[in-house]
């Protein structure tokens, strides 16, 4: 199945809106998110002396939601691939310090979607069609065989409380919006796959599906509304032929939807 704005830092990247550090740089536009901690536990007559540091707890849920941040950014072409962005003027824009943001950037390092530049910052990696086969075809022989397995085992109950999920899709689908609509496109996959018990399968799956939805280098930053809402018809039918145990119509949809990602 088919399933952000640089910043220009002293060295030349180019960038879109945002906030403006001392040396130009600009950062994605984004929800401000306050960086201070919040008291001391100590502080408090009634905290417990064995509740964990407060400030460690903040730390890591700002990382977390910036790391969500870039990666609906990215989704959404708002990081555009081949550009170098600065951690203090992502900071910036995010209304945090530097560091949540590095560590975020490493954190996309390492799945493949940045690049560390040495006095630079970050920049995003440029992808090709090649790799975006390569993804699809390992899908499909992860995600394929347990789907048909679970076709031949599971009630149409079972199927059926999934088609909200598949419902949502349609409704991101309508918007237009790639990064809404590939939330709501893992989180169908996810739900499937964890029907097999598998919670590595799971993890696995849904990290390639997550690096399959990053836009190709060159490519327009987002598909057109139309090739999303025929993605997400395709789960709808998928779901249907789950629920009747045709496997044949199963295989041919599964088929087409990883090709045509």
């Amino acid at each position: 199945m088919r399933d952000g704005s640089g910043v220009r830092d002293g060295s030349g990247a180019r960038g879109g809106s945002g906030v403006r550090d001392g040396s130009g740089s600009r950062g994605v536009p984004a929800p401000r998110t306050s960086s201070a901690a919040p008291s001391s536990p100590s502080a408090s007559p009634s905290a417990s002396p064995s509740a964990p540091p407060r400030p460690a707890i903040q730390r890591a849920s700002v990382r977390g939601q910036i790391l969500d941040a870039l990666r609906a950014a990215l989704v959404a072409g708002e990081l555009a691939p081949g550009e170098v962005y600065s951690a203090p003027a992502l900071g910036e824009s995010f209304g945090v310090s530097a560091t949540p943001v590095r560590e975020a950037m490493q954190q996309l390092a390492t799945e493949g979607a940045v690049e560390v530049v040495p006095n630079r910052g970050f920049r995003v990696v440029e992808r090709g069609a090649r790799e975006l086969a390569e993804l699809a075809e390992i899908r499909g022989l992860i995600e394929a065989p347990v789907m048909l397995r679970l076709a031949r085992t599971l009630s149409v109950d079972d199927w059926e409380d999934l088609r909200p999920l598949a419902e949502e899709t349609a409704r991101a689908a309508a918007v237009g919006c790639r990064a809404t609509y590939a939330e709501a496109d893992r989180a169908f996959h996810r739900a499937i796959l964890a029907l097999a018990g598998n919670e590595q399968l799971v993890r696995i799956a849904d990290d390639l599906h997550r690096r399959a939805q990053w836009p190709l280098g060159g490519s327009p930053t987002a598909r057109a509304r139309l090739e999303l809402m025929a993605d997400a018809a395709q789960h709808l039918a998928l779901l249907d032929a789950l629920s009747a145990q045709d496997l044949s119509a199963v295989e041919a949809l599964l088929r087409e939807h990883f090709v045509s990602m």
